[in-house]
């Protein structure tokens, strides 16, 4: 692999976190103002409609029975995930719930990997090891606040992003194009489901609605940059750089929510930028 082509992994990897980290912080405004169901089936069913546009569009080679049931089965988890995900957001500190989900969905992925793939190198595990304590950082309680609301619905997000990790993965080299629409069917059905029988059915105000949409075309972009990156590099590698999207949700919350952005933050973020290079190298 020539030095150019060994980062393009990485280029894909970290093309998720800037699409995620926004997606996921429009998710956590827009959850603020209606149902959590309701606005998630909405994010997944625009992203669905879009990309399987794209793909039928584009002539995309339908992926065999093996790669469609790991996508099901990745976006069904992925699904419930997201349900989880925006209501930690939208109950609590999106600064700190974010990077929680971050750390278990990238824990958990990368020891299944290290077994299936092998070792993967003392500078790439130094570069997990200083992502995973920039993560912590920005997750951190600090001073009194004790623990942030939100933070219990975060871990249930965070295994089930894993979940969706690695299923993805499993679908092998198919086209991340199906791959991302197969997974998106079996999320909007999930939640779907919940809606109608839940009875979370209702209108949904027009400038919530605009944010939904937006959020489920960035979040399948997201999806489809590290179905990339798990198929052309390694999966621990993949997940531990994707799953620096919360410095992005972090961001976003302070610029435009005035959320706190302590030094601890961002020496977390430095820490995480500074791993980048050691992972993808």
């Amino acid at each position: 692999m020539s030095d150019a082509a060994q980062y393009i992994p990485a280029a894909y990897a970290l093309t998720a976190v800037g699409v995620w980290g926004t997606s996921d912080f429009l998710g956590g405004v827009g959850t603020r103002r209606t149902n959590t169901f309701l606005f998630t089936a909405i994010v997944h069913v625009s992203g669905l409609v879009v990309v399987g546009a794209i793909a039928l569009l584009t002539h995309a080679p339908f992926p065999g029975i093996a790669s469609v049931v790991w996508s099901l089965l990745a976006g069904a988890l992925g699904g419930l995930a997201l349900v989880f995900f925006y209501r930690a957001l939208s109950r609590g500190n999106m600064g700190l719930v974010a990077p929680v989900a971050a750390v278990l969905s990238a824990a958990i992925p990368t020891f299944v990997s290290a077994f299936a793939d092998g070792f993967p190198g003392v500078w790439k595990v130094f570069g997990f090891i200083l992502a995973g304590i920039g993560v912590w950082l920005i997750s951190r309680t600090e001073g009194n606040a004790g623990r942030p609301e939100g933070l219990g619905v975060a871990v249930l997000a965070g295994i089930g992003f894993a979940g969706f990790f690695i299923c993805a993965h499993k679908a092998g080299n198919a086209s991340a194009l199906w791959v991302a629409t197969c997974s998106r069917a079996a999320a909007f059905l999930v939640t779907a489901a919940i809606v109608l029988f839940g009875r979370h059915l209702r209108a949904v105000a027009a400038p919530v609605l605009a944010i939904a949409v937006v959020a489920g075309l960035l979040d399948i972009g997201g999806s489809i940059a590290f179905i990339r990156a798990a198929q052309t590099g390694r999966l621990d590698a993949a997940v531990v750089l994707s799953s620096l999207y919360p410095a992005v949700t972090v961001v976003l919350a302070r610029i435009f929510l005035h959320e706190h952005f302590s030094r601890t933050r961002t020496l977390g973020m430095v820490a995480a930028l500074a791993a980048v290079p050691m992972i993808a190298g």
